[in-house]
């Protein structure tokens, strides 16, 4: 399946999660108001970094290692087998102290300690999470894009009715607390969907684990659990520096314009997930990847300039669409976040690759610096100009990591492509 068809078929998945995203972002911008967002921003980057933990952070690998092995049945049963173990085990280790400490979680991300019980009936939940999560790296690596297309599309209304009840009946809360509920349904429709599928039978997880399939999926673990710890842990910090330097609302505003750009770029993320590193993962001529990259800059980059000037000028209209009248101030955030947008994806491209040949310390080391360099610049710019200055921030931070991503691409990752290729045609 090439890109094309690809993201015309997450395009149908993408266009109902927008639908029903914009409907849940009217919701919870009604009954909750800038400084409610801007508390839905922090739990989300919370649910975000502890979901990944939940699952050891391997699900990128199992898209690689499902790809790379869908005709080896032997290596397939032990990646398989090694992930659920992985999973079960993560998930509980996380699950621990999210309901042990609680009340503390509650206070520091929330401000209150009233929102307590909703951590716990996450920590309670979040195996549900995890294992849903592989299953969907199963059937991604294995390109059943019409199933995975379908539990996304699922799980998008699953969400949009959990989270209209549940706002609409508690509120807050209510919003929270759709967070982590709504996965235990999701799970179930997944269930469903891959059981008719050939390589899905319940003894196949319950193998043991196998070393080498341990060893391979731990390097994309630490990959995930870096990116997992470092960018929701740097949002976090600047939305905080945000309400306290400028104000709670203004960290709203930010959260707001944040959650547009997630929204519109979903058609290029989504196809980069299930088109780009499962077929970067095949690849092993340094022609044919550099082909692939090129077309890839050829579809999606002309999508993105598009996309950004539409949002750009339709801002207000959008703002009042999405949100209310009272969010309005965010469209002065949007021009520098935009251009952001459009670095992002640019070198997002590149660095993909990274996670496909499983350069691990490469991608952790680049992660680390750009993350801190994101929260030091953000920071500075906030002080400055207030709270614009997080999207100067951003467009900045990316404009660097798209040069740093193009060195790395022509001299580290070609480079040691064509040395492998040389050393196999000489075998």
């Amino acid at each position: 399946m090439n890109l094309i068809k690809t993201s015309f078929i997450s395009a149908i998945s993408t266009a109902v999660t927008i639908l029903t995203g914009f409907v849940t972002n009217k919701i919870i911008a009604v009954y909750t108001g800038p400084a409610g967002l801007a508390l839905l921003g922090q739990f989300s980057n919370f649910t975000s970094a502890v979901m990944a933990f939940s699952t050891g952070g391997i699900n990128n690998g199992v898209i690689k290692y499902t790809a790379e092995f869908s005709g080896d049945d032997n290596r397939m049963l032990r990646i398989l087998s090694t992930s659920f173990i992985i999973v079960v085990f993560c998930s509980f280790v996380v699950s621990a102290p999210i309901i042990i400490f609680r009340r503390h979680l509650s206070l520091y991300l929330l401000k209150s300690e009233s929102y307590s019980s909703v951590f716990l009936i996450f920590g309670f939940t979040l195996i549900l999470f995890a294992l849903n999560s592989v299953l969907m790296s199963v059937l991604n690596g294995y390109k059943e894009i019409k199933k995975y297309v379908a539990v996304n599309i699922a799980s998008s209304f699953v969400g949009l009715i959990f989270t209209g009840a549940l706002v609409f009946y508690l509120g807050l809360y209510g919003a929270f607390l759709s967070f982590v509920t709504a996965q235990s349904v999701v799970f179930l429709i997944t269930l469903g969907m891959v059981a008719r599928s050939r390589w899905f039978e319940v003894k196949n997880f319950f193998q043991g684990y196998d070393k080498d399939s341990l060893v391979r999926l731990g390097k994309f673990a630490l990959m995930t659990l870096v990116s997992a710890f470092t960018f929701p842990t740097v949002q976090i910090i600047i939305r905080n520096h945000i309400a306290d330097r400028v104000s709670l609302e203004a960290a709203g505003y930010w959260q707001g314009v944040w959650r547009i750009s997630e929204v519109y770029l979903m058609l290029i993320t989504t196809s980069l997930s299930i088109y780009y590193l499962p077929r970067l993962s095949e690849i092993k001529e340094t022609n044919i990847l550099r082909k692939e990259i090129i077309h890839g800059y050829k579809i999606l980059l002309p999508v993105v300039v598009v996309s950004a000037l539409s949002v750009y000028f339709l801002r207000e209209p959008i703002i009042r669409i999405l949100f209310t009248g009272k969010f309005l101030p965010m469209s002065e955030l949007f021009a520098f976040q935009l251009i952001g947008d459009f670095l992002k994806i640019s070198s997002w491209l590149l660095s993909y690759l990274m996670i496909a040949k499983a350069m691990t310390k490469l991608f952790i080391s680049t992660d680390i610096v750009f993350s801190l360099s994101f929260l030091g610049l953000s920071m500075l710019f906030i002080n400055l100009y207030g709270v614009v200055g997080v999207t100067y921030a951003f467009a900045l931070n990316y404009l660097l990591y798209l040069l740093v991503m193009s060195w790395i691409f022509r001299d580290v990752i070609l480079a040691n492509s064509e040395a492998v290729h040389r050393e196999n045609t000489r075998a």
